[in-house]
């Protein structure tokens, strides 16, 4: 039986491999959630969070986005944390990824965290709105 699908995949026009910055980018990702929960010590590092990683085509440098608990002040403490341990995380994933070059790295507090939570607590507000509308009907 003929499957159009296989013939596709089978030219090359099917899935595609993802590039090789994707994969780097995975790859930092995964061993900076470890470090950070197995490794670093330093206190203000404890309850940061990886949530995405951007590398560049040409491997230079990356951006990791984090989030951590607290307030303002704990997060700019947290920044200033991460900026001081930048050396350190690039010259670990140095001896750990076997790169040709590692990238130079950009901590960034992922402002997209912030946003859901923002549009969880209008759905919750809606959702509890709805439920004393029709409590009154």
């Amino acid at each position: 039986m003929w499957d159009p699908k296989q013939t596709i995949e089978s030219v090359g026009l099917g899935k595609r491999e993802r590039k090789r910055s994707d994969r780097v980018a995975d790859a930092v990702q995964k061993e900076l959630s470890l470090l950070f929960i197995q490794k670093v010590r330093d206190e203000k590092l404890s309850d940061v969070t990886i949530t995405r990683v951007s590398i560049t085509d040409d491997m230079r440098s990356g951006r990791i986005f984090y989030t951590t608990y607290g307030d303002d002040k704990d997060r700019r403490k947290t920044a200033n944390a991460l900026k001081s341990a930048t050396g350190f995380v690039r010259s670990h994933l140095a001896k750990v990824l076997n790169l040709r070059h590692t990238p130079t790295l950009q901590f960034e507090y992922d402002k997209k965290a912030d946003k859901v939570e923002a549009l969880d607590q209008i759905f919750d507000e809606i959702a509890r709105e709805r439920k004393t509308d029709e409590s009154d009907s």
